[in-house]
């Protein structure tokens, strides 16, 4: 019977190998639970059917609901999650969707620090339109995207998660981090179309934009519109303004209108035109405009970020080539002053 008895012993260690390994399979996840927000969820669920919790559970944001004229008291990943769904299409790359997201809760955490409430509602900290940021509700989603909804919900929360907690800062401070649609091929400096100078927001190349289907644009109005609208009066010699001078981004800084010099950005807002990088002629009594660009042109171009993600860029260097100097930096402690407001 000797020699039976190798079998024997490998017998009784399979035996107690099948008994143990369910148990260090349930070890990770037996305690320690913790708890998310509640209802439908499409992100990553934990292996015990719980939702994952994020750092941004514990804040809630006031959206004035423009279209309905009511409060709506969203938590932070939601509003978040709103927010990238209306302000990036849902196509990009998961590293630009991450970009965004990073810029959405950096926007409305220093918002929220600095109590600004100047043409909010009272009770509101935000509204749902470009005067903040634009927000869609998860109805609106679902009416916007239909049978897509869950997939295009998933990726978006996924990239919001992806960063959660996290924030832009410069010296400690969280950035105003603002964000357009298109380039020229250049980003601006901020007090060349704003009035503060931010050392931030300086002027970067960003070719990527190129490619964007709104990198070029026309634009034709009659001579008597264009006249009213920027309160000039055009000779007959088919001159019709001097572009005296250009920013740091390549867009136009002053016209000069036979003494009466307008600046790039009086012309773009009175003319409605997609960028301040612009170029026209005159045409009998027509004048067609063409513009390179689409947005203000300060901070991180979102066509730009698109394509740095195609080129295998991950979000921080996104970010820290839109936004020169900052750091990604833990939230933590501007979210405890937030709450604590409250």
């Amino acid at each position: 019977m000797k020699k039976f008895k190798p079998l024997i012993l490998l017998a009784s260690f399979l035996f107690a190998l099948t008994l143990l390994i369910p148990a260090v399979l349930v070890l990770p996840f037996g305690d320690g639970k913790v708890s998310g927000k509640l209802g439908e969820d499409l992100s990553t669920e934990a292996p015990n059917n719980e939702t994952v919790s994020t750092a941004d559970a514990a804040v809630e944001v006031a959206v004035y609901r423009s279209s309905v004229g009511q409060i709506d008291n969203v938590p932070l990943e939601d509003y978040l999650v709103g927010v990238v769904a209306a302000e990036m299409p849902v196509e990009f790359k998961e590293e630009a969707l991450k970009a965004q997201a990073l810029t959405a809760r950096t926007y409305i955490v220093k918002k929220m620090l600095s109590k600004d409430n100047v043409d909010v509602p009272e009770g509101a900290q935000v509204t749902d339109t470009q005067l903040h940021q634009v927000y869609l509700s998860e109805e609106q989603m679902r009416n916007n995207w239909g049978m897509e909804f869950e997939s295009n919900y998933a990726k978006i929360l996924s990239a919001v998660r992806a960063t959660s907690g996290q924030i832009l800062t410069y010296d400690g401070e969280a950035i105003d981090a603002s964000f357009f649609s298109t380039s020229n091929g250049y980003t601006e400096n901020s007090e060349d179309y704003w009035n503060n100078e931010m050392p931030y927001l300086r002027s970067v190349s960003s070719p990527w934009d190129k490619n964007s289907p709104k990198f070029n644009s026309v634009k034709e109005i009659t001579v008597k519109q264009f006249e009213a609208a920027l309160g000039v009066k055009l000779g007959s010699s088919g001159t019709i303004g001097k572009i005296v001078e250009r920013t740091a981004g390549k867009r136009v800084a002053k016209v000069d209108f036979s003494g009466k010099v307008l600046t790039g950005k009086e012309i773009r807002e009175k003319l409605d035109l997609r960028s301040s990088d612009f170029d026209w002629e005159r045409k009998g009594n027509n004048i067609v405009i063409t513009t390179r660009g689409f947005g203000h042109g300060v901070g991180m171009s979102q066509y730009g970020a698109n394509g740095m993600a195609a080129d295998g860029k991950d979000y921080q260097e996104i970010v820290k080539h839109y936004y020169q100097g900052v750091e990604v930096t833990s939230a933590d402690s501007m979210i405890a002053t937030i709450t604590a407001q409250k």
